[in-house]
């Protein structure tokens, strides 16, 4: 099965956050808050969206940081995604 965003909505995958101590030591289950970090994996046609003309800024593969209460949580496939919208992209890790 594929997830295919409609409108101005971004399906993202989130990355998981690693953190690694002074000496080198991977610590990958810390209990506190993980960045919203994802890479996009989908990304709908944009269009016109609620009477205005949205262009879609985001493409497969980017890496970015998503707002913090924003979309929606979906698993397929045992694997999560969440859902969305562009404007709940802050910013795209270059």
């Amino acid at each position: 099965m594929k997830l295919v965003p409609l409108g101005d909505r971004v399906v993202l995958k989130k990355l998981v956050a690693e953190e690694t101590t002074k000496s080198g030591i991977v610590l990958p289950g810390q209990n506190k808050e993980k960045p919203q970090q994802a890479e996009v994996v989908a990304v709908g046609p944009g269009g016109v969206v609620d009477g205005k003309e949205v262009k879609m800024e985001v493409k497969v593969g980017d890496q970015v940081i998503y707002s913090k209460y924003a979309g929606s949580d979906v698993e397929m496939d045992e694997e999560k995604f969440i859902i969305v919208k562009q404007n709940d992209i802050l910013a795209i890790i270059q």
